[in-house]
């Protein structure tokens, strides 16, 4: 499994961003795929997580409201909508593929390399 993240940036504090995770055939028919992000000298967090299908989400409160998580099986690629962005959403965001249905970052086994969300006040 192999996944690759894009569409970080920076942005004024209310702006926002679009995240891609594209992923290879198999990985929609037989992973969970998650949003992580970890800001400096913190532990990674959960952000949001989607179903194989696309019908079922989940999102940790602190984003809920504000991201939106989808996927789109054509492209093999999971986004994540940034809207009303706040300073503290200011970390780096990973996508991750995992055979669980989970909010921890050890029941995804697979990672794409991480894009930079920078958000100013």
């Amino acid at each position: 499994v192999q996944l690759q993240a894009s569409g970080g940036g920076s942005v004024q504090a209310g702006g926002s961003l679009r995240l891609s995770c594209a992923a290879d055939v198999r990985t929609f028919d037989n992973y969970y795929m998650g949003w992580f992000r970890q800001a400096p000298g913190k532990e990674r967090e959960f952000v949001a997580a989607i179903n194989w299908s696309g019908r079922s989400t989940n999102y940790a409160d602190s984003v809920r409201g504000r991201f939106t998580i989808s996927s789109d099986k054509a492209k093999n690629t999971v986004f994540l909508q940034l809207n009303t962005l706040k300073p503290e959403d200011t970390a780096i965001y990973y996508c991750a593929a995992g055979s669980r249905w989970s909010i921890q970052p050890t029941s995804y086994a697979y990672w794409g390399q991480g894009t930079q969300v920078t958000v100013s006040s």
